[in-house]
């Protein structure tokens, strides 16, 4: 039995097929950068699905950079010594699609995880060229790890916030596995997790949509932005809600 999602056979068709498309790939996991991380491996078997259909993919690894808290862009300027954010922003603005690697803890995403989550926050008063929130026109998902159950938790809490910012979630935009509950193996551990055809098959079907949908996107410049232009909206065009005190 192949040991990855990778190899599935969809894995291979249309070689190429989405190049152009950039990829960012954050691992939330909490350990140093130098030691294994089993959300990496599964993360890691997403993207190699991506770059054989011709995706640059990027990796970032929060626990390699000093990220500081925060909801503003550059939190040097809020009393912050050191804040990396600024210098990991283009990287991420850059990518067509933004996957985030989290391992589960007492039933959530982790801390960095939430982090990540609150740096986006802070650049969603950036817009693009429309108006609209910077994040338009890029699709968002997720891969998850864990030793007890809360992949769908995590995912309905990540997925949302990603949703809100303004990425685009595509139909099953997340994928996981994890062990029985308790102390035990992790993602990888002694190639736990490798056979398992649900978490192959959930990974393979996350990682196309999120190609698909990116390219959809692309092909269309984004999504229109009828109704969505913040600028408009600020220079009075209220898009068919003129009255502020609107009723049904």
């Amino acid at each position: 039995m192949t040991n990855s999602p990778d190899t599935h056979p969809a894995a291979v068709e249309n070689v190429y097929a989405h190049a152009g498309l950039k990829a960012v790939f954050i691992n939330c996991t909490l350990k140093p950068p130098a030691e294994l991380s089993h959300t990496g491996l599964l993360m890691e078997a997403s993207a190699k699905i991506m770059r054989k259909a011709g995706v640059s993919v990027d990796l970032i690894r929060p626990t390699a950079h000093a990220i500081a808290p925060g909801v503003q862009p550059d939190m040097t300027e809020h009393g912050w010594t050191r804040d990396d954010w600024p210098e990991l922003w283009p990287r991420i603005l850059a990518a067509d699609i933004l996957v985030i690697g989290t391992p589960i803890w007492l039933g959530e995403e982790s801390s960095l995880c939430r982090l990540i989550i609150e740096r986006l926050y802070a650049m969603s008063g950036e817009l693009n060229s429309s108006g609209q929130s910077i994040y338009y026109g890029k699709v968002g998902g997720l891969v998850v790890t864990g030793n007890e159950d809360g992949i769908k938790h995590c995912a309905m809490s990540v997925l949302y916030a990603l949703g809100h910012l303004g990425y685009t979630i595509p139909p099953q935009a997340d994928c996981g596995w994890i062990g029985e509950a308790g102390p035990g193996p992790s993602y990888g551990d002694d190639g736990a997790g490798f056979d398992n055809d649900f978490t192959r098959r959930n990974t393979t079907i996350m990682t196309w949509n999120l190609m698909h949908m990116a390219n959809l996107l692309k092909q269309a410049d984004g999504l229109s932005s009828m109704g969505n232009d913040r600028r408009a909206w600020q220079q009075g065009h209220r898009f068919g809600f003129e009255n502020p005190e609107y009723r049904s």
